[in-house]
């Protein structure tokens, strides 16, 4: 058994100084995601991955340490790998394999994706396996219809044949439903990429609650979909994940100061 995966884990020495500035806030927000997915409740314990990629150097991201919660993660402790899963950089901790090979994939095929957001959500999961997929019965589910595809479940993401269908069937789009496994959303920051995950999240929330209400439903008309994205842009302002991504940094902040370590 690896160090990292022994059941108490050594705190992580900062990095803060040794590392880029540019380096260091990279880690600051792709902790900062880690702590918020486990105060959303979007972690399945150790068994999910965001990704983000390091500035300025070709080909570097960040991922967790395997083995450490989320409400665990931080700056520091987040390990620096290349597109074949070799760090390049001290670290006592290792990655999980299947997270490797799902954000690699994703990371070269779409170069404008600076972060990579993967979860196990229950609800997203649970839309997943649904034959209709994400049906349009809320606000929140139009804005990912405008951007969302699909790729089938090819079991744990080991195999690195998947890799090219994957980014295939992801294309350009925001958002990513994964047959019977869960949810994917990129972002040009980790920001845009949280908050897409969020929207996905919330609409595979409302779904499985108005499927579970014992009455018919009504979906929005198509004719609809088409100006979304154009609506979307006006509500954050042309900010996109950037009009959150401060207010729940500053909540973290309150609750959960230990990422910025």
């Amino acid at each position: 058994m690896s160090r990292s995966l022994l059941a108490i884990h050594a705190p992580t020495p900062s990095l803060h100084g040794l590392v880029s500035d540019a380096e260091w806030s990279a880690r600051v927000e792709l902790a900062a995601a880690y702590r918020l997915y486990a105060y959303f409740g979007w972690d399945d314990l150790v068994f999910t991955h965001i990704s983000s990629r390091v500035p300025a150097e070709t080909g570097h991201f960040l991922i967790n340490p395997y083995g450490y919660l989320f409400d665990e993660i931080t700056a520091s402790s987040l390990v620096k790998v290349d597109y074949e899963g070799r760090k390049v950089a001290d670290s006592p901790n290792d990655v999980n394999p299947a997270g490797f090979s799902i954000h690699s994939a994703v990371h070269a095929g779409r170069p404008d994706a600076h972060c990579v957001m993967h979860a196990h959500s229950i609800n997203g999961c649970a839309v997943s396996a649904q034959e209709g997929g994400l049906l349009p019965l809320s606000q929140q589910s139009l804005f990912v219809l405008a951007s969302l595809a699909y790729h089938d479940y090819e079991g744990v993401a080991l195999n690195d044949d998947e890799k090219p269908r994957l980014v295939e069937h992801l294309r350009d789009r925001t958002f990513m439903m994964l047959r019977n496994h869960g949810l994917l959303t990129v972002g040009s920051s980790v920001a845009d990429a949280f908050l897409a995950m969020y929207i996905f999240e919330a609409a595979c929330k409302i779904q499985v609650r108005a499927l579970s209400g014992g009455v018919p439903v009504a979906p929005i008309g198509p004719d609809l979909l088409a100006g979304i994205a154009a609506q979307a842009k006006q509500v954050t302002h042309g900010l996109g994940g950037a009009l959150a991504w401060p207010g729940l940094l500053r909540r973290l902040d309150r609750i959960d100061p230990g990422f910025r370590l």
